[in-house]
């Protein structure tokens, strides 16, 4: 068994090489920054008490987040497969066309475990009985606490890790769901360890690309403002990196300042939000197609 899952592991392992493929990284970019904008849209929006038209940007802003997630997805699947990456214009067009079944199997995955939920709420509406509820919580008790916990495990290691990569590597909501099963009753430990490898690779990427950002901007914000002179406060040189628009600073209480300046600083420092937001994703979404493969190649 240990064997066996070695070259699983190196294969995971090797998913940091994501970041080299750039037009996964383009593609996931200009969808988180198209996103970002929608967002902000619909923030303006509630914030003038225009609720529907603020319902319809944040729409917006999920669909292309899903869309350009799953486009990238597609590329990172071509990768994973040692086969030529496509163009982002035909990944999006195939993410159109089948992300739907993401959706469906995901939906599905989600009412079998609302299914569960009733039947523990019914349980414990039951220990309210005055001759049943003490001798029965003490079963329900236990019985809640590894159901829902084993619920939310196989959520995050098994079905939403694994369901998208099975849509990308061409399967349909059925034989996803067939997929999900068949893991779930024969391969739950194995898989659980490889998607722990993928867990620790973003946690060491998302550090490192933290260290960078937070680094290297208190160093800029010094070189700019004490040694260049640039007439700009530093936390709204700043402001941008921490994912603060015009908005989100004048709601921290600072006014924004600069003019054109302080608006371009803003805009800059959204972009290097974005692309630290966008590197430990795509290191999340390769790892998933590795261990996608991983396990279908092994059974």
């Amino acid at each position: 068994m240990t064997q066996s899952l070695l070259p699983s592991l190196a294969r995971v392992l090797a998913s940091i090489d994501a970041t080299r493929n750039l037009r996964a990284l383009y593609a996931l970019l200009m969808g988180f920054c198209v996103a970002g904008l929608l967002l902000a849209m619909a923030r303006s929006a509630l914030g003038r008490e225009q609720d529907l038209l603020g319902a319809l940007w944040l729409g917006l802003a999920l669909a292309v987040a899903f869309f350009s997630v799953n486009a990238t997805g597609l590329m990172l699947m071509d990768q994973a497969r040692g086969r030529t990456v496509r163009d982002p214009q035909d990944a999006l067009s195939q993410a159109l066309r089948g992300s739907h079944r993401v959706l469906l199997a995901l939906l599905v995955c989600v009412m079998v475990s609302a299914v569960g939920v009733a039947a523990l709420a019914a349980l414990l509406w039951a220990t309210r009985l005055p001759w049943l509820g003490a001798p029965l919580l003490g079963v329900v008790l236990p019985l809640g606490v590894l159901l829902l916990g084993g619920m939310a495990f196989v959520l995050v290691i098994l079905v939403g890790p694994l369901a998208g990569p099975a849509v990308w590597a061409g399967r349909h909501s059925r034989e996803v769901l067939v997929f999900l099963r068949g893991r779930l009753r024969h391969g739950l430990p194995e898989t659980a360890l490889l998607m722990a490898a993928v867990y620790l690779m973003v946690a060491l990427a998302t550090a490192a690309v933290s260290f960078v950002v937070v680094t290297g901007s208190q160093l800029l914000a010094g070189l700019a403002i004490l040694g260049v002179g640039v007439d700009l406060p530093a936390r709204q040189l700043l402001a941008g990196v921490m994912g603060l628009g015009p908005r989100g600073l004048n709601a921290s209480g600072v006014a924004l300042q600069g003019g054109s300046l302080g608006l371009a600083a803003l805009i800059g420092g959204g972009v290097v939000f974005a692309l630290a937001l966008v590197l430990p994703t795509l290191v999340w979404l390769r790892g998933c197609c590795a261990v996608y493969l991983a396990v279908t190649e092994a059974d």
